[in-house]
């Protein structure tokens, strides 16, 4: 064979292993027919992903209110005249709440002071008649003293009896007079009023207080936690607190009660766990109170809506770059991650991990990134090279890549370690599924020659 047909031979040898693994680097991927250059990958910085992601995945929505509630419990037997106050009112110690209607008492106190003037000319009737049986009795023969004596000790046992009977009539007096006076309710606390019950009873007819003030100064907060989530928490554990409006601001607390002997009204504030929080079965679920105390209340306000989250060192500032391992692939090799370079086009990042935070499960990343590069989660069938992009709305998830069933896409080094190379590179020898004769192909090195062409 001469050298110049070797050639040819050579060319198409390595000509054939280029398409055929080719191929299979094209197959392995999952592309099942459609452009790689189709797929793109959502990438985030690296300092974003640090901040949002907490390790926290539930939160539990809370209500600040007053560490003393005072209930203000109307009498039965009573009217109320005129109430003073309206539900939100700031009130002080002594501010009127309501006003009791006293016509009745006012009626009773005269008519009792007309029974007390009867009974008070009942008693000078009597002593009138005691004085005249006594000159009577000076007069009458010995036979008459007794019965004479008689009636007068009657009539004396009549006036000790009006005159216990004047008292009590007095004692009537002065608890309608008391009832008078004290027909208008102050209030014993500085606070809020947060409900006024005019029926005295709740939606399910159970008695309640006719009006209720929420003390100001000593917040505490109020949570609720469903039956399915209620073992997540511990009395004693501890909780930060953080703001609906402004999210970076927070106050820390400790779970200082879990009522389960009570079960929280459904529509009041509920608790509600980022990952479960469009579940249906929760709205069924029953509620239970939950109660936490504060280590400071400055900056919140009576009745402010909060969350309520188990604390885990989420708030605490650590230096350096701190990356959940979720990120961090750690395989028998050296530790990587999915970053974008500077075409932004992914590729395998290696980094040396430093500490380990076993309550956040963050690594820290001691060099390999920094803050401003851009990285993605490492899910099953990304492989180097594909386009990044910082626009989630880009990514194409109906492309093949995000549809693989199979883990890893077949690596060049693996398919070249199994057999099935066709072309030797030590010996320059082919397959011998090979065209043998090597006919109509092009020798790279000489092009040129006419006689190739035949």
């Amino acid at each position: 064979m001469s050298r110049k047909k070797i050639g040819v031979i050579v060319a198409v040898g390595v000509i054939a292993v280029a398409a055929v693994i080719g191929g299979i680097w094209y197959f392995g991927k999952g592309n099942s027919g459609s452009s790689k250059s189709a797929d793109k990958v959502f990438v985030q910085k690296v300092s974003e992903i640090d901040q949002w992601n907490t390790g926290v995945n539930s939160s539990y929505s809370g209500i600040v209110e007053s560490q003393e509630t005072w209930d203000v419990n109307k009498d039965a037997e009573r009217q109320v005249k005129e109430v003073l106050v309206a539900v939100g009112d700031t009130v002080d110690v002594g501010t009127p709440l309501f006003t009791y209607d006293t016509k009745e008492a006012e009626n009773q106190i005269a008519q009792t002071k007309l029974e007390i003037e009867s009974i008070s000319n009942d008693i000078s009737n009597y002593n009138s008649q005691i004085d005249e049986l006594q000159k009577e009795k000076k007069n009458a023969p010995e036979d008459q003293q007794f019965e004479y004596t008689t009636q007068i000790q009657t009539l004396q046992t009549n006036i000790k009896q009006s005159e216990y009977d004047q008292k009590s009539k007095q004692a009537e007096i002065d608890k309608y007079q008391q009832t008078i006076d004290n027909a208008t309710v102050t209030s014993k606390i500085a606070g809020v009023i947060k409900s006024i019950n005019e029926d005295g009873t709740d939606a399910s007819g159970n008695t309640t207080a006719y009006m209720t003030v929420l003390a100001t100064g000593d917040y505490r907060v109020k949570g609720k936690i469903d039956e399915q989530n209620v073992s997540y928490l511990t009395v004693g554990q501890e909780v930060i607190v953080r703001s609906r409006v402004d999210e970076n601001e927070t106050w820390k607390g400790t779970i200082t009660a879990i009522d389960t002997e009570t079960t929280a009204d459904n529509n009041s504030n509920g608790s509600v766990s980022y990952m479960d929080s469009s579940d249906s079965s929760s709205e069924s679920a029953t509620k239970y109170p939950f109660y936490v105390t504060l280590d400071s209340t400055d900056g919140l306000i009576l009745g402010q809506h909060v969350f309520i989250e188990p604390d885990y060192g989420q708030t605490e500032v650590k230096e350096g770059i701190w990356l959940d391992e979720s990120y961090i692939v750690q395989d028998d090799g050296d530790p990587y991650v999915w970053a974008a370079n500077d075409r932004n086009k992914l590729e395998k990042r290696k980094v040396e991990l430093g500490e380990y935070d076993d309550t956040l499960f963050k690594y820290e990343i001691v060099s390999g990134l920094t803050e401003d590069d851009y990285i993605t989660w490492p899910m099953t069938g990304l492989y180097e090279g594909v386009t990044t992009v910082t626009d989630e709305n880009e990514v194409d998830y109906s492309s093949p890549l995000y549809n693989m069933e199979s883990t890893d896409a077949m690596d060049m080094d693996d398919f070249l370690e199994d057999g099935d190379a066709i072309y030797d590179t030590e010996g320059g020898m082919i397959d011998d599924q090979m065209p043998a004769d090597g006919e109509g192909l092009i020798d790279t090195e000489q092009t040129a020659d006419p006689e190739v062409a035949e």
